[in-house]
């Protein structure tokens, strides 16, 4: 893997405008669990599918037990940055990337330093009222039992995007934008399966493609480099 390094070091410090692309794997490091491996969140039993359990309608119809589900499994707020979300903030810091797009809710990106960051899924740190809108922090969710209420009694939602909901049109424009425009992408710790997050790869015009992950990808003939391994330990050598 020395030389595979060795190339990404070049790439890297021979540009000022990489896009970074991430999913679970980058963030299961700091001890967050991704979801399809053998071992992820989807393989685990539960009274519903996770699936389920992280839908739209599940949580209008089945609020209780979706916070159950949600407080247990998707929130961890003990989580702290590990090498892949520190490197990519001091490459941001350096001038040389442009944008983090993650479709992981967890903040770890900002909690790194990072300032650009195009949050395609949402975040746990954002919650809010389906009544008024008034915003609330994470603590706010964690801090009790049952269905967390709004100051008005409307219930409390996480700003994330559960499965029957769309992205944030948004966010997706300027990811698109950022991918377009990039002169290095670097895509790590995902598998490319998830939709519509994963086709937005199909928008980038450059020539340098860094792939980074446990597994196989599907685009690898695509790339300039291919780099089998886990994207902290690649990425802290950079």
């Amino acid at each position: 893997m020395d030389s595979q390094i060795q190339e990404l070091r070049s790439i890297v410090r021979n540009s000022d405008n990489i896009v970074f692309f991430g999913g679970a794997g980058v963030s299961t490091e700091s001890g967050v669990p991704d979801f399809r491996s053998a071992d992820g969140l989807y393989s685990q039993r539960y009274p519903h599918p996770p699936e389920a359990m992280l839908s739209h309608s599940f949580f209008l119809e089945n609020t209780a037990e979706f916070y159950r589900f949600y407080r247990d499994k998707m929130v961890y707020p003990d989580a702290k940055p590990n090498a892949a979300h520190i490197k990519l903030a001091e490459l941001e810091a350096e001038g040389r990337l442009r944008a983090v797009v993650t479709q992981n809710i967890d903040g770890l990106h900002q909690a790194a330093g990072s300032r650009r960051v195009l949050e395609l899924h949402g975040s746990v740190h954002r919650n809010f009222c389906m009544d008024c809108n008034a915003a609330y922090p994470l603590e706010h969710v964690l801090g009790g039992e049952g269905v967390p209420r709004c100051a008005c009694g409307g219930k409390v939602k996480p700003d994330v995007v559960l499965y029957e909901e769309p992205l944030d049109q948004g966010v997706l424009e300027e990811a698109v934008r950022s991918i377009r425009e990039a002169d290095v992408m670097i895509v790590g710790g995902t598998s490319l399966n998830v939709y519509p997050a994963a086709g937005l790869l199909r928008h980038y015009r450059g020539g340098k493609l860094v792939l980074i992950n446990k597994s196989e990808l599907p685009c690898e003939r695509d790339a300039a480099l291919v780099i089998r391994g886990k994207i902290g330990e690649v990425l802290g050598q950079v």
